[in-house]
């Protein structure tokens, strides 16, 4: 069998492997970790050894290179069907797969005026016009998915699926920046923060020592 390697950039700052990151350990099996280290003069040029569109996070499966979060997160979940990363109902799936993917390609105020640093803390920076909107639709997706799919766990359909790990960056940012939030929301971030893969990954991040200054203010 194929050894999975996925590439990755630092911990403190790159969002979309952790993303990654997070569905493959879900998965359980072993697999080996390469980092590229970004806001770096050579940064393109290593990333490019690994990736066609010079971004992170890749995954390596013997010859197979699948470049995209989203698109690594599918295929692991078809690789390894055990893992629960969808849930098993097919209309249960299809809103977690919406769900994921309008993390994937919405919450752009967010995105842009709050980059993830997790060693930072910048409580009432970001507030950016278009954040308080993204805040606001991200609070009543978690209280949708929480009352109609959460039953049997603390997170968004219960268990950890995809979904999960695509919000998991977006919390870490909402702790940078002094969001703060509670009832059901508040529940479901401390939930996030409190995973073992997720305490794992930023202890490591929190302990790295490379800084991008664009990000670290």
């Amino acid at each position: 069998m194929n050894t999975l390697t996925l590439t990755i950039g630092n911990r403190n700052y790159s969002s979309w492997s952790l993303r990654a990151w997070l569905a493959l350990e879900a998965t359980g099996v072993d697999f080996q970790e390469e980092m590229v280290l970004l806001g770096r003069t050579d940064t393109g040029t290593e990333i490019s050894k690994h990736s066609p569109t010079g971004l992170v996070p890749v995954l390596r499966d013997g010859d197979l290179v699948i470049w995209d979060s989203l698109a690594i997160a599918e295929y692991l979940a078809e690789k390894f069907p055990d893992a629960g990363l969808w849930p098993s109902d097919p209309q249960v799936r299809a809103i977690a797969r919406s769900v994921a993917s309008e993390m994937h390609s919405g919450y752009t105020a967010v995105r842009g005026n709050m980059p993830m640093n997790i060693r930072a803390s910048y409580p009432g920076a970001g507030r950016a016009p278009g954040v308080d909107q993204d805040i606001e639709r991200m609070i009543s997706v978690w209280e949708f998915c929480r009352r109609e799919f959460g039953q049997g766990g603390d997170l968004l359909f219960g268990s950890f699926t995809n979904a999960d790990a695509f919000f998991a960056p977006v919390i870490c940012r909402f702790r940078t920046y002094g969001v703060e939030m509670g009832g059901v929301a508040g529940a479901y971030m401390n939930a996030v923060w409190a995973l073992p893969a997720m305490r794992d990954w930023v202890a490591k991040a929190e302990a790295e020592e490379w800084k991008v200054e664009r990000y670290d203010r």
